[in-house]
């Protein structure tokens, strides 16, 4: 399977900006990362999500269509292999759950404006792990703003993210469940990960691999 455009994603925790900078490091290619550090609103947002939901969904909106239409759009000359830890969808996802009815309405429009310009990628990599054991990783990174975060928004994200699957048809959707195995500690999983993505065929719409360790 030709990738020129990989995606890998994943809810909080589950390690898709440490697996895509493996990748990328391991294979030469462009790396692109979600800038989301540096947004004023995110630990304003896990303080008071009524108050701060609007206006972090939107700055998300506006940085990741400006990272994409910058980065993603040119061309590469030393890497034909880009590799990013989200996709612009993310957007739509996280809004349906922190925005008010009125307020997503509004917030789907600039959307859908906005998407359908965009490239989609080869292949689409999600990262499934459950709830407590993302719980457990996003304790051990230490993140003061995300120490609030609750197992319950955790699965409202993870059905985001599935509701969104079983409609897409327009490229494939890789779905590995990585609860068993670590990718970073043990380079025997990296590998089983890696030979998923870039050694099998995988058809439009969801695909699902289970690793064990």
């Amino acid at each position: 399977m030709s990738i020129d455009y990989l995606v890998i994603e994943g809810n909080i925790g589950a390690g898709k900006t440490t697996l895509a900078t493996m990748l990328s490091t391991d294979l030469n290619s462009r790396l692109i990362l979600e800038g989301f550090s540096d947004n004023p609103f995110l630990p304003k947002f896990y303080s008071d999500p009524a108050k701060y939901s609007f206006p972090l969904e939107l700055s998300f909106l506006a940085e990741r269509y400006s990272q994409l239409k910058n980065d993603l759009a040119s061309r590469d000359l030393f890497h034909k292999l880009t590799i990013m830890d989200y996709y612009f969808m993310k957007s739509l996802i996280f809004a349906q759950n922190t925005l008010a009815p009125d307020e997503y309405n509004l917030y789907r429009k600039f959307f859908d404006i906005i998407y359908e310009r965009l490239p989609k990628p080869d292949l689409y990599v999600y990262l499934h792990i459950p709830e407590d054991k993302l719980i457990e990783n996003i304790r051990l990174r230490g993140r003061d703003y995300e120490q609030s975060i609750e197992s319950g928004y955790l699965r409202t994200i993870k059905e985001g993210y599935f509701n969104f699957f079983s409609q897409q048809t327009d490229f494939p959707v890789l779905i590995i469940d990585t609860t068993n195995v670590d990718f970073v500690k043990n380079k025997t999983h990296y590998q089983l990960i890696k030979e998923l993505i870039f050694e099998n065929t995988y058809s439009s719409g969801v695909n699902r691999e289970i690793l064990n360790g």
